[in-house]
């Protein structure tokens, strides 16, 4: 991601939600302004930088949601939702199903990411 007018602080979501003209364009790097939703999931090693780190540089770079999901049973998803400048929790859930409000509302089954 790259913020615009700034030197570039490159970061790579785990995921990212981003519109298809965005994606049809096939950049070979997106800014920031082009992703609707940054998801990251944690592993060993990464919870403080994606909890605190990612979550001050993408609510600093404008991404209007964040989405953390922890793969360790039970599986958590937390949304985020940027609010005036810092990110506001909007939803979550432990295993079972989650639902997300926006930026489409959506229900995922958390159980599912783990199953083969």
């Amino acid at each position: 991601l790259v913020k615009a007018g700034e030197p570039p602080t490159v970061r790579a979501p785990d995921v990212i939600i981003t519109r298809e003209d965005r994606v049809a364009a096939n950049p070979s790097r997106l800014k920031a302004t082009g992703v609707l939703v940054a998801v990251e999931i944690i592993s060993p090693g990464t919870g403080t930088t994606d909890r605190v780190t990612k979550m001050y540089e993408y609510a600093d770079a404008g991404i209007p949601h964040y989405w953390l999901v922890d793969l360790d049973k039970p599986v958590t998803l937390t949304a985020y939702t940027l609010v005036d400048g810092n990110y506001e929790h909007v939803a979550g859930g432990t295993a079972g199903t989650v639902t997300i409000p926006s930026p489409v509302r959506i229900t995922l089954n958390l159980d599912a990411l783990i199953t083969r």
